[in-house]
């Protein structure tokens, strides 16, 4: 028996997982490069209204907006996707959760951390990838250590 399919413009009172990741990998992305909402929606042609709407992932990103999404924020397409969970990404996209949660406390406290958000404009100021690959492996394997010394 087939299911009946649901039209994506009638409002849902659920949130979809998929979409609220997405928003927020495009919130974490806009703030990293200290851009105002203002700012991204007048990159891709929409309201400030649109863009906070797509950040809450309280409506769903067409393949061509995330494409523009994308230019705007200078990240390809798969960065938005990047870093999904395992349960989410396993849910088929047409079935909301029924609740979803908001990022763990150290991506939201990250995100309004000026030195943290500093600190990662300064690592993509860096063009020479080897470099930045070794700042990264560096900074993961400190994490480490002081994961284990606590």
């Amino acid at each position: 028996m087939k299911r009946p399919r649901r039209d994506p413009r009638t409002p849902s009172d659920k949130l979809n997982s998929i979409n609220v990741h997405v928003g927020h990998r495009i919130r974490l992305r806009r703030v990293l490069l200290g851009m105002s909402q203002e700012k991204l929606a007048k990159a891709i042609g929409l309201t400030l209204q649109q863009v906070q709407k797509y950040e809450r992932g309280a409506t769903r990103l067409s393949a061509s907006r995330l494409f523009d999404l994308s230019h705007a924020l200078a990240v390809p397409i798969s960065f938005f996707f990047d870093d999904i969970p395992e349960e989410i990404s396993l849910q088929r996209s047409s079935q909301p959760l029924e609740e979803v949660k908001e990022p763990e406390a150290p991506l939201a406290d990250f995100m309004l951390n000026r030195e943290a958000q500093e600190l990662v404009r300064a690592y993509y100021r860096i063009t020479d990838p080897q470099v930045r690959r070794r700042i990264y492996d560096l900074t993961r394997s400190l994490a480490l250590v002081s994961d284990e010394s606590n």
